[in-house]
């Protein structure tokens, strides 16, 4: 099982003038479906209510289905966005995964081969991508296997020149996190406090970067 080579490529284009039509998939399992949040935002809908600009007209997507590892975004992405991609002049793809994979024993080599699948495919089609790393758990055995985990997507991350934000560090130890999940009714999962956290972290990480826009 190895790593397929990456050859960048130079298909994906921002409209250099009007306003842009932008189709935004948002790839993944129960985090990003927002599971856990009473009031049912989760961190995409703070982020999507984040990325406003009078040039971008953005039409968002929320494909988060809980329980899903890498190698079900990877079995599913291509047919679910398709739909959700047709017409429109920008297509972008923000992808976060990975909790399950270490839960479930995906090895470390599968898991970088499916994302790496995810982003090449993505980048042959002229799709912008965007990688969100999981968070860190209130289980200390799955959190050893999340570090390596979220070091191994920041190498497949980088080597793409692909932007990623790791939400795994700047939260374990982060004395809201753990207060918001322990008060959390699903385990593992955060409340509205903690999604607003992921969010944060992604909106100072090089999101209005990828996008290309002021924040708003």
């Amino acid at each position: 099982m190895s790593e397929p080579t990456f050859t960048p490529s130079a298909e994906f284009q921002v409209a250099s003038d009007g306003p842009r039509d932008v189709a935004m998939v948002f790839l993944g399992a129960s985090m990003v479906a927002g599971v856990g949040d009473p009031k049912g935002q989760g961190w995409v809908s703070r982020v999507v209510g984040r990325t406003h600009h009078p040039d971008l007209e953005l039409t968002p997507y929320n494909l988060g289905v809980r329980g899903d590892t890498s190698a079900d975004v990877l079995g599913r992405w291509k047919n679910e966005c398709a739909p959700r991609w047709r017409g429109r002049s920008e297509k972008r793809l923000v992808i976060s995964v990975g909790t399950n994979d270490a839960a479930s024993g995906v090895t470390l080599a599968r898991h970088r081969l499916n994302l790496a699948n995810i982003l090449d495919d993505a980048a042959s089609a002229g799709i912008g991508t965007f990688v969100v790393s999981p968070p860190p758990t209130d289980d200390d055995e799955l959190n050893t296997k999340l570090d390596v985990l979220v070091e191994a997507q920041a190498d497949v991350c980088s080597r793409r020149e692909v932007p990623f934000v790791d939400c795994y560090r700047p939260l374990l130890g982060h004395e809201q996190w753990r207060t918001d999940l322990a008060a959390s009714r699903v385990a593992h999962h955060p409340g509205q406090a903690g999604y607003g956290l992921i969010a944060w972290l992604v909106l100072h990480n090089g999101w209005y970067d990828w996008l290309q826009i002021s924040p708003s």
